[in-house]
């Protein structure tokens, strides 16, 4: 499991209830459904090599004789739970990766520091900040439109932020020319891009995926997983000259995810999505009603989820740059494991469900019609 995956089962001993409550087998587990009227700690402050996101999700998750201790005895508890789960490799994969963002936050001195903190009046535009502060579906609905089935898109950011967060990408990655200081790119498909995370914005984005997308996704994607977001990988992505050119089809590695235009000049370059799948069904035919196009305009942000099928079309002249913010839940993940029709919101599975449904009442009618025939014979 790596840090931004699935949780474990508890590592202490628990007397095993008899309802079924408990997710796995054995003694050590973690209640299936989580506690929703308890309201988990704040770890922030602390010195987690775990997001601290992840710690408060979990919490709900932990043995109801647990959530009264101390935050610090909690804390060890889901940190003993997480590490176990780690294999070796993953282990000293984490701790590399730790000691690579320390060496660049060690050297890299930022250009923008307003934009390290959260400043919502500053970064949103009023409308976006307005629905949030309502938090209702009809409040999000006021700001959003659906073009396509569980495809949302709204104004989001200001343009002096985009222009200040290219800026700052623009000034990393003179750094990184300067001092040939060798950086991790944002995934296996993107060669051009950062990740933010890396150079100092992972508080930021914390924020930004917990006060202000999390309400959202609770509302639109609760069967992704929207409802227990815990941790995230925000980077940015560049296409156009001497850049990434397009994308193919793909689905993220995410729960939900969130993709915003920054801007600059350019054209074409149009998202292209292809229906939601499961595993099984990721590369099954699309379906006429699932194909569906979307133009980049800055500032202008489109919120889907992780398994939705899309690419990105050439970027013809000028460049692109797209902030974009791969949500995930570990619970999500490690529940997964443990209970089925979790791909009910797959396009696939759902098609094959109604043929199944179909032929079912054809084979009904047609004895029906038969025994008709016989008894009028």
């Amino acid at each position: 499991m790596s840090q931004n995956g699935s949780l474990e089962r508890s590592a202490q001993q628990q007397p095993r209830p008899s309802n079924g409550d408990f997710v796995g087998d054995g003694s050590n587990r973690l209640l299936a459904s989580p506690k929703r009227d308890h309201k988990p700690e704040n770890y922030e402050d602390l010195q987690l090599e775990f997001n601290h996101l992840m710690f408060s999700c979990l919490e709900q998750y932990m043995p109801p004789h647990m959530l009264n201790l101390s935050r610090d005895v909690k804390a060890n508890y889901l940190r003993n739970i997480l590490q176990r789960y780690l294999p070796e490799s993953e282990r000293i994969r984490i701790q590399k990766h730790k000691e690579y963002k320390q060496k660049i936050l060690s050297n890299y001195r930022p250009l923008h520091k307003e934009i390290y903190s959260m400043d919502a009046e500053k970064f949103f535009t009023p409308s976006f900040i307005r629905a949030i502060k309502e938090n209702t579906e009809a409040s999000f609905r006021s700001i959003m439109a659906e073009p396509s089935r569980g495809i949302y898109t709204f104004e989001m950011l200001q343009p002096q932020f985009c222009e200040l967060l290219v800026s700052e990408v623009e000034h990393f990655e003179r750094w990184v020319h300067e001092t040939k200081f060798r950086i991790m790119r944002p995934n296996t498909m993107n060669q051009f891009g950062a990740v933010l995370d890396d150079f100092g914005m992972e508080t930021m984005l914390d924020r930004l995926m917990n006060d202000f997308i999390s309400p959202i996704s609770r509302v639109f994607f609760p069967e992704h997983g929207g409802s227990s977001l815990d941790s995230h990988h925000g980077f940015v992505v560049e296409y156009g000259i001497n850049r990434d050119v397009d994308l193919g089809l793909h689905v993220d590695d995410s729960e939900v995810s969130l993709n915003i235009c920054l801007g600059k000049q350019f054209s074409d370059g149009e998202l292209f999505f292809r229906g939601v799948r499961c595993d099984e069904h990721i590369n099954s035919e699309t379906q006429p009603e699932e194909i569906f196009g979307y133009s980049h305009v800055p500032g202008r942000a489109i919120l889907h989820s992780g398994r939705h099928r899309h690419g990105a079309k050439p970027t013809t002249s000028g460049n692109r740059i797209n902030l974009i913010l791969w949500c995930r839940s570990s619970a999500f993940r490690e529940l997964k494991k443990y209970q089925r029709d979790f791909s009910s919101w797959c396009g696939e599975c759902k098609r094959k469900k109604k043929e199944r449904e179909r032929q079912s009442v054809d084979a009904i009618k047609l004895e029906l019609l038969k025994m008709e025939l016989k008894s009028a014979s």
